[in-house]
């Protein structure tokens, strides 16, 4: 499961001789290659024969790469961990998915997390962004009368720059920003030069009941599945699933989709 930004992680790795038999090493050495490019070099202690470990203080979102080398035997082990960013999206929280699926103990919290964050992305994708965020979007045109923007629903329009040095810039004041698809013109009536580098805050302030309450039925599906093999169910109840979801498959039951139909992205959206 991934660590959380700033959270210690603890990694183990084991050195074993040529015979499979836990020895300790004459030597070790750890590098973790950080998201960033960079490498760090924690240090490593023995927690029993040939057992080692490091605790390492995250301190980059993303995907981390650990390389363990022996010596005295000769031994090595490479693994990976994710970091979560520090603020990941969640249509749900924690305690509103636990109290759904009346969980009390906190032995599945990490599980509900990613759950979480991959339902989330799984409604965005069909409705647009839910959970307020800074998006920056590279726009590469050369004349257009209008732009559209990558994300919608659109809270507000930061800035719009030129992306190379002596571009024209445009004022989010002097330009009008349709929230709902992301479209934007200019007030007099012209026309943009690009390419451009647009900011936008995108989201929902209010996150609607209904997509709330389509997260929990997606969240409920998958923990079922979770439980064991099972086929889909098919057919015309509220929690079957008719056909799979295009970049979905049958992640969807019918009753999240109708909830969340009032709130898709219009085509070419998004």
């Amino acid at each position: 499961m991934p660590f959380d930004l700033g959270a210690t992680a603890r990694l183990t790795a084991e050195c074993r001789d040529p015979g499979g038999i836990l020895t300790t090493a004459g030597g070790v050495t750890v590098t973790v290659a950080l998201p960033d490019g960079t490498t760090a070099s924690p240090a490593a202690s023995e927690s029993g024969t040939g057992q080692y470990r490091v605790d390492y203080p995250t301190a980059q979102a993303g995907r981390h790469v650990i390389r363990w080398v022996f010596t005295g035997p000769a031994d090595a082990y490479t693994d990976s961990f994710d970091v979560r960013e520090a603020a990941p999206p969640g249509i749900l929280s924690l305690a509103d998915a636990k109290v759904y699926l009346r969980k009390t103990s906190v032995e599945d919290d990490d599980e509900l997390r990613t759950w979480i964050e991959s339902i989330t992305a799984g409604i965005e994708g069909m409705c647009g962004p839910v959970i307020v965020r800074t998006v920056i979007e590279r726009i590469d045109i050369r004349r257009a009368a209008t732009l559209s923007l990558r994300d919608a629903p659109v809270i507000e329009l930061v800035s719009l720059e030129p992306l190379r040095p002596g571009g024209t810039s445009y004022s989010p004041v002097d330009v009008d920003v349709d929230h709902s698809t992301g479209i934007v013109r200019r007030l007099d009536g012209g026309g943009f030069t690009g390419p451009l580098v647009a900011t936008t805050r995108v989201g929902r302030l209010i996150v609607p009941a209904a997509l709330t309450a389509a997260a929990r039925i997606i969240l409920r599906h998958l923990w079922q599945t979770r439980q064991g093999p099972q086929r889909p169910q098919l057919g015309t109840g509220d929690f079957d699933v008719n056909e799979p979801v295009q970049g979905f498959g049958y992640a969807i039951p019918n009753r999240a989709l109708q909830l969340m139909e009032p709130y898709r992205l219009p085509p070419g959206v998004g």
